[in-house]
Order: C-alpha cells, then structure tokens, then sequence
C-alpha cells in the first residue's frame, strides 16, 4: 500500500499543477481494453472491449479540451490506440503508431494525454496493430464547438452515433494468419451497426437469435448522425428508409449542407447527417449499410440492418429493403457523390474565422509525392502491399524516438517522389520533409479495389479525383477553392486523388491506408517534418515523462509487474485504483 500512497500523492501533485496552470479543460477517462465475448452475427466469438463494452464509449469533449486516458492492456498481445483525425498538434508522441510509440505490453498500463486543439466534428479511436481493429475495440470521438462559436445549422434535437462496418466470424488472430499466409480474407460474414447484427428482415437470410440495434426518436424532430465505417476492407453504402440525409459535416469540416438519399461511406471515413423524423410511422424504419461495387447476389448477406423507431410508431418494419444505387460496378455515381461534397467557406469552425479563410489554392507547393498502388506483389517469398513499389516494413523501435535518442539505421530518408521501376522491396523508408512546407500528394490506386487513405497529424484538401493515371495536365480539373477539408479519403480503383496539406506541425506523421488487408501487407509510410530552426522543445512537444522503451532502447524500460483484469497477478492494481479514485475527484473540477 505503500506504493499506492506514493503514486496517490504524485497523482494529487500533477493534478494541482493542471487545476493551477490549466486555461482549458481537462477530461479524464480510465479504460480497461480486454476482451468479452459476444455474438454479434449469432456465433460467440472474442471481441476486443472497452471497460467491457463493445463498441467502446463515445467520447465527448469539446475544442481545446485537454484529455487524458489512462489505458490498461488486459488483451494477451500488444496494444496502442490511435485517434483518428485528432491532430495531436506538435505532439505525434501521442499518435497511439509504431513509428512514433512503443506497444503498451500486455498487462500493462499507460496514459495518453493530448489535446484537441482548434477541432471541431466526427472522429473515431480504434487499436491499429495486427488486425486488432476487425476485432473492435473502437468508439466514437466527439468534437463539439465552443459555446462562443455559431454552428451553421440550428441544434439538434438529439446526437447519435452510427459505427457501421463489414465483419468476420473467424478471430482476428486467425484473419491475421490467412494474411501470413498468402490468402484473401474472402467475403466478410456480415455487417455489424453498433456492434450489432442485421434486424431480421428476411427469414431466408438472417437466423433467428441475432440482436440488431434500434434508434429510438421523436416525430417532428431532427437529430445529428454520426456515421463512422469502422470495418476491414468493404464502402459501404448507407440509407434510411424515406429520410432524407442532410450531410452537415465530415471529418471536422462543415460542408454546404446536401441532401442524399443514399452516400457510400468508405472503409475509415466518417460523416454526420442532420436526419427529421418527417414521415407518418405507419411502420418501423429500415438503416441499412450494404456492400458496395460487388455481385450483389452473392454479397446479400454482407448487409447491415438496424431499425428506427419513432415513438407512435404502428407497426414493425418489414418488406424490401431501400434500393442501393443502381450501378453495381460503376463507379461513376459513386465519384460524383465524392465530387459534390464541399467545404462551407463562410461559417467559422473550432474558430470563428471562416473555414475558407485559409487560400490554399493560391499557395505554392513545396513539394509533390505521387503514391502509387499496386495490385499485392511477392517480396521474399511472402504476399505483400505496397506504394511506390515500397512495402513498409514497421521498426522494432519507434523512430520518432529513434531520433531522439540518436539510434542510427532505424529508418531510410528515401522515399520516392515519383513510383520507381524495377522490382517491389521491403523497408523502412519515409518521406522527408521540413516545417511549414505545402505537399501535394497524388494518391494512383492500380489496383481493383477501392482504397481509402489517410493521414495522421493532418487535415488535408481533396482538390481533385478522376478516372485515369495522373499526370501534371491533371491539376487542370483540380478545386482550388471550396475542396473538402479532411483526414482520410477514397481513391477508386484505377483512378486518382489529389490532396494538398499544409505541414504546421513537427514530428512523425503515418499515411496509410485505411483497408487493414492492404495496411497489414505493408501498404503505409510516415511523413517526418523536421524544424531546423526551431525543433525539439521549441515547436514540438518533449517526449512525455511517462514514455515506454522498446527496441533499441528497450533497457531504458523500467518493468510493470502486470496488472491486467485478465492477467494472473491480480485483477486491479491499488495504484490503479487509487489513480482512478483521483481521476474522479480531479474530473469534477476540471469538467464543465
């Protein structure tokens, strides 16, 4: 008990500084990751939950909040979360990568604490390490404006959050050898809507026993949904039975307000819809989320159903399900629908200066990377993905730390500007670049499949996208002034995205795919923008006094005795305890 005195009193110490330096707000969250089982699909199965929820808790903070989570790793492997879309301003410690942070070891426990500086809007947090993700373990990050900052839309009558996304039976562990060993993942066995599978809408293709989700609501009133599409590999597109989709925000952009019928929403991409309950509830609605750019015969099941219920409801849904769009492999309406989706350049965001008021059409470009996608190639006997005929190869030490510490050979600054000839490889090779540059960036996808993108650190500009290999004439068709502002986009196959970014903030930054499939193989790089004028402790972050060792540093590490709720040693430290008793009372002042 001694020991958890101690760490109560340097507790108590911390959070005095924070209640006598804070000017923002801090909120805290305790997390025990492990894993429960449950059936989603109707075969019981692990999954990886939140403090034993599945999917994990929304997290609902407003801008400039300062959050802490204190994660405890009760899963039998090694754990990060990753924020995505949080920008983890100048602070890529924070980031939850390999290239940035040491897994936290099973057992274990560890602290994130960032801020979400100058964000407003829709973001999830998943585990990204070994297909951990196709097991769950995500939730919901929600950015709200300051009360001194408009919305361009009237309030909401309520908020709800959608996790949408394609899912397997087999574990991830077992995905993840399929992966290993040369194999496709196939045809996922559903699609799970809040961890949650189909309602039962037709006898023939949903058994009997399977929980499904329901939206409950009030006629006349009009809610914000939140819709993330968590899964592995599969757009989906998402509708609601004879509602209209007002799509207000992605990503923490507010867009011109549109209605939809219908949107695909690719794998790692979020958006939020302003949805009125205007219709007679004569019956049960459908939600539904369905496979796109597939045989729709054969991917019937791979369909999410869940229902909205308004409060006078008459009846249970039943009968057809809303049509998708008519266009099984055609692409086209699909890069349209992307196409039409604008930045609103006149309201303000995180901060009350309009969201256009950054030109970044008119700002030169320091440099341009062109990243290439290939179909999966063979590189030492093993399948594997690449980009620019790299496939990355993870350090055992994370080079941000690599860097500080001055470990030489960690990584390569060698990343090609433009997809090079000749046979793939495997290694380490990032892009290098420099503070306050303008990159313009060309995702080529080659292969058949859709690809999402996305880039930590960062919102970019989707600027252009079209059918074809890109070549400079192409920045002819490209919107230099309303383009969307986000962090992860589409890029059809055998066609082209362009975005263009702004590096503001120093550190080690991952571009990757989204698809795990494909992000598994080795389909990602990092981004290193240095300062040479500035640099560490000036326009970065230090490195957290709690960081964890591994690789080449790893005897810098100082032992946990394990402390999981699943691990033989005890189920919950007195540290953790006492920590979560001062979280508590610490949370209460600082949260509003």
């Amino acid at each position: 008990m001694a020991a958890a005195a101690a760490a109560l009193l340097a507790f108590v110490a911390v959070a005095g500084a924070l209640v006598a330096q804070a000017t923002d707000p801090y909120v805290f969250f305790d997390w025990d990751v492990s894993f429960i089982t449950a059936s989603p699909l109707g075969l019981p199965q692990k999954v990886i939950a939140i403090n034993k929820q599945f999917p994990g808790p929304v997290m609902n903070l407003t801008t400039n909040y300062n959050v802490v989570v204190n994660v405890l790793n009760s899963l039998d492997e090694p754990l990060l979360i990753t924020w995505d879309g949080i920008q983890q301003r100048k602070n890529c410690w924070q980031d939850g990568v390999l290239g940035t942070t040491c897994p936290i070891p099973p057992g274990w426990n560890w602290t994130y604490n960032f801020q979400v500086k100058d964000q407003i809007g829709s973001f999830f947090y998943f585990p990204p390490l070994s297909l951990q993700r196709a097991a769950g373990g995500f939730g919901g990050i929600t950015v709200n404006n300051r009360a001194v900052i408009s919305v361009p839309f009237d309030t909401p009558d309520g908020d709800i959050t959608l996790f949408i996304g394609d899912w397997y039976k087999k574990s991830h562990t077992d995905l993840r050898k399929m992966l290993d060993d040369g194999k496709e993942l196939g045809m996922p066995d559903g699609v799970l809507m809040n961890g949650k599978g189909p309602y039962r809408y037709n006898d023939s293709l949903v058994p009997a026993g399977i929980e499904h989700e329901t939206i409950k609501v009030e006629p006349g009133k009009t809610y914000r949904f939140r819709v993330h599409n968590v899964g592995i590999s599969t757009s989906l597109n998402f509708r609601i039975q004879n509602h209209n989709l007002a799509l207000v925000e992605t990503e923490g952009s507010y867009t011109m307000k549109q209605n939809f019928t219908n949107l695909d929403i690719h794998v790692g991409q979020s958006y939020s819809f302003l949805i009125t309950m205007d219709q007679n509830a004569s019956s049960d609605y459908y939600i539904v989320a369905s496979a796109r750019f597939v045989n729709e015969s054969l991917w019937t099941k791979v369909t999410g159903v869940a229902i909205l219920q308004y409060s006078n409801s008459k009846g249970k849904a039943s009968g057809p399900l809303p049509d998708p769009p008519n266009d099984e492999y055609d692409k086209t309406f699909s890069m349209n629908q992307a196409r039409s989706i604008r930045m609103n350049v006149s309201t303000g965001a995180a901060r009350p200066n309009p969201q256009g008021s950054f030109h970044y059409g008119s700002i030169n470009v320091s440099q341009v990377y062109k990243l290439r996608n290939e179909p999966p190639v063979t590189i030492n006997g093993k399948k594997r993905t690449t980009l620019s005929g790299i496939s990355f190869s993870p350090p055992d030490t994370p080079m941000r730390l690599a860097d500080l510490y001055d470990k030489k050979g960690v990584y390569t600054l060698d990343f090609p500007t433009m997809p090079i000839d000749g046979p793939p490889v495997m290694k380490t090779s990032v892009i290098n670049s420099t503070y306050k540059n303008f990159l313009e960036i060309v995702f080529q996808n080659n292969d058949t499949k859709v690809q999402t993108y996305h880039i930590d650190g960062y919102a970019f500009w989707v600027v252009g996208m079209d059918y074809g290999e890109w070549t400079e004439n192409s920045r002819g068709t490209y919107n230099k002034w309303d383009g969307v502002s986000r962090c992860t986009t589409q890029v059809f196959p055998g066609a082209w995205t362009a975005v263009m970014l702004s590096l503001d903030s120093p550190g080690f930054w991952n571009v990757r795919t989204e698809n795990l499939d494909t992000w598994y193989l080795g389909q990602e790089t990092y981004i290193r923008v240095v300062d040479p004028d500035g640099g560490y402790n000036v326009t970065e972050m230090v490195a957290p006094d709690n960081m964890l060792y591994c690789g080449l540093l790893k005897d810098k590490q100082k032992a946990q005795k394990p402390h999981g709720s699943s691990s033989s040693s005890s189920a919950v430290s007195p540290n953790r305890y006492w920590l979560a008793v001062v979280v508590s009372l610490v949370a209460a002042v600082f949260v509003q």
